[in-house]
C-alpha cells in the first residue's frame, strides 16, 4: 500500500497544523497531490487502465476545487502552497 496510516500522518503534519486536522485545505490538497502523482506513475507502466485514468481525472478535479477555494479566501496561503508541493511548473 502506498499510502499508509504514516504517510497520510506526515502530509497532514506538515501541510495541515496537526495529524488530526485532516479537514484542513493545505491538507486535503497536499493529500490529493501525493495520490495524484502515484496515479501518474501507475498510469505510465498501465496506459490502457482506464479506471485509474478516470479515478485521476476525478482527483484533479478535487484539487482543482479546492485550490479555488483558497483563492477566493487566502491568496498568500495559496502561493506558499503551489510552490511547496511544485504543483505549477
Amino acid at each position: 500500500m502506498y499510502l499508509t496510516k504514516e504517510v497520510k500522518a506526515e502530509i497532514f503534519k506538515k501541510h495541515g497544523g496537526s495529524e488530526t486536522n485532516t479537514g484542513s485545505t493545505e491538507g486535503q490538497i497536499a493529500l490529493f497531490t501525493h495520490r495524484i502523482n502515484h496515479l501518474t506513475g501507475h498510469l505510465k507502466k498501465n496506459h490502457k487502465d482506464y479506471n485509474t485514468e478516470r479515478s485521476l481525472v476525478k482527483l484533479v478535479g478535487k484539487r482543482r476545487s479546492l485550490l479555488d477555494y483558497m483563492i477566493k479566501n487566502d491568496i498568500v496561503k495559496y502561493r506558499e502552497l503551489i510552490k511547496e508541493l511544485g504543483i505549477r511548473k
